[in-house]
């Protein structure tokens, strides 16, 4: 083992990270297990635990698509257990310092008021600069010495000198970017910040966004005559031997339903492509999958009872899957990717900060869409949308409102791409996210984006007031010092103006997080 500096970590090198520890690199736990602040980069207050991976080199072959229980960030700080870490990206490539490139390029992306003011400034100054000549020569028409006119002239100038518009914009602008970037939020810049706050409307995308990404069991209904955990027991069995998202859903919140109650050993798993499966348990066979499978190639139709109990758990959105063993129904099964914790809160501050139209845009089934929407309390869900669906959708959207589109992935590039602001969830780590998005909110967490829309319209209050102040100060600075006001009081008036306006954009970065 051998000290290096960070510059020569190389991808697939292993570190020892000690206790306390800042994180040289990204990369996942190969060993050990700790807890580690990532408040650096995802702005989250709390530690999260870490733990090795299982195995070293799948997540090697994809690592982007491990869980946050196993990713690190460089830059975070290790907490009291020592871990070792594989590196899977150089220290130029690495989450922090995309963020530390994209924050030194926000002034890139000018926001609206800059831009006006900086138009202001190119037709107010040579204007100025006429106003002091002419002023310079007024001793030719009033009876005056020449220096009289000089000095007015000089006076004049200093008070038409426009540093505090200037500056009035800038300084909330990078106040703000700041402040969101130690709460999590990533902005691009003064346009996406304005626009942020502009908006009134809010597309969001349910998988990953709205919801966990994760399908959970939220209903288990066995046909007459047969035990709950009867059915359990052998869809576990079965669904174990399967790596399908909703065959490992089903095992491991099976296990968690049964308990102690043991699992009979299943075998001989044949996958019967996009239907379902088929195995053996003791020698029969038991077959699980859609209710379409049921009734053709010659396998026997449904009873009525799990007809009805099909059409009622689809009906609330559910996915549903069929447990049959020897030829005798044993019940169904309802599954549903389910709403974040925060979505619900979220969703609720963000209508009361004004937010008038929030729309969920998905490729579910209307109805799995028209549940999830139910739960978090969305008025709009447009189910059955492919990408390209998407994007028109936000362009439709956009031709009557100013719309955020709010993802959690490459598919919904396209969308955020047409929409006024593009906003990515959980773009920590995600190289494609980072490029796409206008705002991204590092940690996984929809909570962030009331934080940013708040933040956004105080910045929009800020620069506002920073503008009237300056603009007023040169319109009773300039006839004030051509009607005989000295030097003296116009540059303290002037210097107190522009330091007023850095002030109250400082301000800023204290603004308080109150969505939590």
């Amino acid at each position: 083992m051998r000290e290096v500096s960070v510059e020569e970590l190389a991808i697939g090198d292993v570190v020892v990270v000690k206790p306390d520890a800042r994180l040289p690199a990204d990369g996942f736990v190969v060993r050990g297990d700790s807890s580690v602040n990532q408040t650096p980069v995802t702005g989250e207050s709390i530690p999260v635990d870490k733990q090795a991976v299982a195995d070293a080199a799948a997540a090697r072959a994809d690592p982007d698509k491990l869980d946050p229980a196993h990713r690190v960030f460089a830059g975070t700080i290790n907490g009291s257990g020592g871990i070792e870490i594989e590196v899977t990206r150089k220290s130029t490539d690495s989450t922090l310092a995309k963020v530390v490139r994209m924050v030194s390029e926000v002034e890139t992306q000018k926001s609206p008021t800059q831009r006006f003011t900086e138009k202001f400034e190119r037709l107010f100054v040579p204007g100025v600069l006429a106003l002091a000549v002419l002023l310079l020569f007024s001793w030719v028409v009033i009876d005056e010495p020449f220096r009289d006119s000089f000095y007015r002239a000089m006076a004049v100038l200093v008070a038409a000198s426009p540093c505090a518009l200037a500056i009035a914009t800038p300084s909330a602008v990078l106040s703000a970017v700041a402040r969101a970037a130690r709460g999590g939020v990533l902005v691009k810049g003064g346009g996406p910040l304005e626009n942020l706050g502009s908006l009134s409307a809010i597309a969001f995308d349910k998988t990953g966004t709205l919801t966990a990404g994760k399908p959970r069991i939220t209903d288990v209904v066995p046909a007459p005559g047969v035990a709950e955990k009867d059915l359990l027991r052998v869809a576990v069995a079965v669904e174990s031997l399967s790596d399908h998202p909703l065959a490992r859903a089903i095992a491991r919140d099976g296990r968690e339903r049964l308990g102690e109650n043991a699992v009979p050993l299943a075998s001989d798993l044949e996958s019967l492509t996009g239907r379902g499966v088929a195995a053996t348990i003791d020698g029969d066979t038991v077959l699980i999958g859609k209710a379409e499978m049921f009734g053709v190639n010659g396998i026997p139709p449904l009873s009525e009872p799990m007809q009805d109990a099909i059409a009622s758990l689809r009906e609330g959105g559910r996915t549903t899957m069929v447990v049959r063993q020897a030829n005798r129904d044993l019940g169904a099964i309802g599954l549903m990717d389910t709403p974040r914790a925060a979505a619900k809160a979220a969703l609720a501050r963000l209508r009361a900060l004004g937010i008038r139209r929030m729309i969920m845009v998905s490729g579910d089934h209307q109805k799995v869409a028209d549940a999830i929407a139910r739960q978090v309390g969305l008025d709009e869900a447009w189910g059955d949308l492919m990408p390209e669906d998407k994007v028109e959708a936000i362009k439709k959207l956009r031709a009557e409102a100013k719309v955020a589109m709010v993802g959690d992935g490459v598919n919904d590039a396209p969308a955020m791409a047409n929409a006024t602001v593009g906003t990515l969830m959980g773009a920590a780590g995600s190289d494609v996210a980072m490029e796409t998005a206008d705002v991204a909110l590092m940690a996984d967490d929809l909570a962030n984006l009331p934080f940013a829309v708040g933040l956004s319209r105080t910045t929009r209050s800020v620069i506002l007031q920073n503008v009237v102040v300056s603009l007023g100060v040169v319109a009773l600075l300039v006839p004030a010092t051509i009607l005989g006001l000295g030097i003296g009081p116009a540059v303290a008036v002037h210097e107190g103006s522009t330091l007023l306006v850095v002030f109250n954009a400082l301000r800023l970065l204290a603004y308080r997080d109150n969505s939590h």
